[in-house]
């Protein structure tokens, strides 16, 4: 069942989704000119774009890393990039009580993947009626996620994205099953495939995560080959310089280039 993202619509028989954005709201200015570079590839190129940035990056490995602006202003930031670029945009949520305040302006709640058993957040999230995208835990097969498909399903909210984003796999690594892309859409969901996060390594630098993001477009390639319904990539013009998860994002320069290559195999696929 395809699911409608404000405007934009993501399963079978649509175009790949992208989601995009930096990881977190870093500012407002810079975030706003990032949309507006994601807006003109995603114009250029013909893609349907949700614009992803997080107000409060609640799971941080330090208590003393940067989280972002909060609730409030980045809700003010994100409902301007909605009236500046058009664009769809999609936030994570980690506490109950700002399911209703972030429905109120994005088109798309994300649960992030350490929160995706959380029941009363689920249901807080499908109350809203917005579309809900839940990233399977690092801890979770895919077929757990027939759970988080009931727990929307009891409260009347079908509009669901399941993300794969990795396994984790011993200390500090995560591994993709490319098998989950197809089992979790045997669910009745879209699936999206998070190619930033999948190369993360957790607390791989003591207080703060580490990756390996040139391993992202190999992992993105896998996944369009694999037919996911979409594909999460975090970006930002400078990831070396990013407060969040710069080592897993991928450069704005860079990311047409690897959109581009994954319509290409999208469409050979096809024929």
């Amino acid at each position: 069942m395809a699911v409608n993202i404000g405007g934009v619509a993501c399963g079978p028989g649509q175009p790949i989704l992208w989601i995009a954005g930096p990881c977190v709201i870093e500012s407002h200015d810079l975030t706003l000119w990032i949309a507006e570079q994601l807006a003109a590839t995603a114009a250029r190129l013909r893609i349907p774009l949700v614009f992803k940035a997080s107000f409060d990056k609640a799971n941080r490995t330090s208590g003393k890393s940067f989280r972002g602006p909060g609730l409030h202003e980045g809700l003010r930031t994100l409902a301007a990039v909605k009236t500046r670029t058009g664009l769809p945009v999609t936030t994570d949520i980690h506490e109950c009580h700002q399911a209703e305040a972030a429905a109120g302006v994005v088109d798309l709640l994300q649960i992030p993947a350490f929160l995706a058993r959380q029941t009363d957040l689920l249901q807080a999230a499908a109350r809203t009626g917005r579309a809900v995208n839940v990233k399977k835990g690092q801890f979770m097969a895919p077929w757990d996620m027939k759970n988080v498909v009931a727990k929307m399903a009891e409260l009347g909210n079908r509009n669901l994205l399941l993300t794969e984003r990795g396994s984790t796999f011993g200390y500090g690594q995560l591994v993709n099953d490319f098998r989950a892309i197809p089992w979790m859409q045997d669910l009745g969901c879209p699936v999206i495939f998070d190619a930033t996060h999948s190369v993360q390594k957790p607390a791989g630098r003591g207080d703060t995560s580490d990756g390996e993001r040139r391993m992202v477009p190999f992992l993105a390639r896998a996944a369009v080959a694999c037919g996911c319904d979409g594909v999460f990539l975090e970006t930002h013009p400078r990831p070396d310089e990013a407060l969040s998860d710069g080592p897993n994002m991928i450069a704005l320069a860079d990311l047409p280039r690897l959109i581009e290559c994954c319509l290409r195999l999208r469409d050979a696929l096809a024929e």
